[in-house]
């Protein structure tokens, strides 16, 4: 059983009055949280499915229907509202889903031929649908299985990590060990809970801890998509819910710098986690700047989210913080990060047991301090060698670039080339002008070997839609190349 729901079961008993949920006009305390929650699990034993998708906006009823299939061991995947219709139908039919829980039933009709919603409850004053599809020879799950989770992947088409209660438990114990008890805390949820990162670092874990949390939905939260962010609306929504603890992305945190040092008031935070993609050194010196509690962390699906995280006894600005008491790291001959203690069972429908080795290849390059600090260079695939023999990280450069006002989005190539070409997305405000000022500015920070020396503007904002951007805020590069590769090739051309 999921710690989470057994902390449900206890705090029911020993605080049943306390706070456990709020969203919207809705609190549940303890006590009716699990009332909820086990009056649901009759329904899915009821019906009889086994495997489900969850496609829901942020809502109390999310956390209700996650902790009832798990009550009823029903394996939960979860479907992100960001995924397109391609993306969604993928997921669908390589879950084989024998049915939907969702509170977007004018979104699932059009996805499935002949579709029959069915009302499920009414949760937190929405109606909730369940879709009950026609079972399908389903792809071989490892019978711990309780979630797969879809990472957004390097191509359009979503893969799918099959992970064990036991999994989610450790990540969910070690997390909770970091936090100190404080009876004032409070976390709101900012991003998607169909992300594993506010699954469980966020929602679990507050459960687990017996502190309120706060879920409401993402647009009230000024949360746009998967990438958008209304700055001021996210401030007021943090001020409004009394929250101590939050969970951002870079591009979030940078919302909220800048909404700070224009000169508004800030939340009274205790706790912000940032992670999902590399936060530029400078981002985090304008925090510290603000006295904003900032702790960057890192994580894979494949690990069931967090590996290692700053916190508020141990932190290293520019690290990732040290990594969970039940994670062992090592590193291969060429620096990337191996990582074993949580390993996940195996992506869905691979035979070849991808889950089985002892340690995970990350994809990550990276290296441990001699005080046990984690620190992430870049990307192995995304290495890149120059004309002159230097090894350059994409992500280092980028990370330079966006931390200016007049640059929202930033790629990076320079692969055999004597000099480096971005692809940028400038801010509403930015004129071409700015965009110069803010890449000879980041320049004066870089070694000349990794200096941006020409670029070039995007069509549009790297997104979700578009295919060229992850729903953790990471560039999908070999797209953006497809896109702009003659646009680069002619900047070198024009200077050669």
């Amino acid at each position: 059983m999921l710690l989470a729901l057994r902390a449900v079961q206890r705090f029911a008993r020993e605080k049943p009055k306390a706070v456990a949920l709020e969203g919207g006009s809705h609190v549940y305390s303890y006590s009716s949280l699990l009332t909820e929650v086990e009056n649901l699990a009759r329904r899915f034993a009821s019906i009889g499915v086994k495997r489900i998708g969850l496609l829901m906006d942020n809502s109390p009823a999310w956390v209700i229907a996650d902790l009832a299939a798990s009550l009823q061991h029903v394996v939960v995947v979860p479907l992100p509202e960001f995924f397109t219709d391609a993306q969604l139908d993928h997921v669908i039919r390589e879950a084989a889903l024998e049915g939907i829980v969702t509170d977007r039933a004018a979104r699932v009709a059009p996805l499935i031929a002949a579709a029959k919603l069915r009302p499920l409850a009414r949760i937190s004053g929405r109606d909730v649908w369940m879709v009950t599809l026609a079972k399908v020879a389903a792809p071989g799950l490892d019978a711990q299985t309780a979630k797969v989770t879809f990472t957004s992947g390097t191509t359009g088409q979503p893969k799918g990590v099959c992970l064990s209660e036991e999994a989610i438990n450790r990540v969910t114990d070690s997390l909770m060990r970091l936090m100190a008890p404080v009876e004032q805390d409070k976390h709101l949820c900012l991003l998607p809970l169909s992300i594993l990162l506010e699954n469980i670092a966020g929602v679990y874990v507050a459960l687990c801890r017996g502190v309120p949390c706060v879920v409401r939905s993402l647009l009230e939260m000024g949360v746009i998509g998967a990438s958008g962010v209304d700055s001021q609306r996210l401030v007021d929504a943090i001020l409004d819910s009394g929250a101590t603890s939050i969970i951002t992305l870079p591009q979030m945190l940078q919302a909220l710098v800048e909404t700070a040092e224009r000169g508004a008031t800030l939340p009274p935070l205790r706790f912000i986690a940032v992670g999902g993609a590399p936060v530029a050194k400078d981002l985090l010196d304008r925090a510290a700047k603000l006295k904003l509690p900032v702790y960057e962390g890192y994580g894979l699906s494949e690990c069931a989210s967090v590996v290692a995280v700053n916190s508020p006894s141990a932190i290293r600005r520019g690290s990732v913080g040290k990594p969970l008491a039940h994670v062992g790291i090592r590193f291969g001959s060429d620096g990337e990060i191996l990582i074993s203690g949580n390993r996940f069972l195996g992506y869905l429908g691979d035979d070849a047991a991808s889950g089985a080795q002892a340690f995970f290849a990350s994809g990550d390059i990276g290296y441990l301090d001699r005080d046990g600090y984690l620190y992430i260079t870049g990307r192995k695939k995304n290495m890149f060698i120059t004309s002159f023999g230097r090894n350059v990280a994409p992500e280092w450069v980028e990370r330079e670039l966006i931390v200016h006002s007049a640059i929202a989005q930033a790629v990076v190539f320079g692969e055999g080339r004597p000099w480096n070409t971005a692809i940028v997305v400038p801010r509403a405000t930015a004129s071409r002008e700015d965009v110069a000022a803010a890449i000879e500015s980041a320049n004066s920070h870089l070694p000349d070997y990794a200096r941006v020396g020409a670029w070039v503007f995007a069509d549009e904002p790297f997104s979700v839609a578009n295919f060229e951007y992850t729903s953790t805020g990471r560039p999908r590069r070999e797209a953006i190349w497809r896109r702009y590769a003659a646009r680069v090739d002619d900047q070198y051309r024009a200077r050669a």
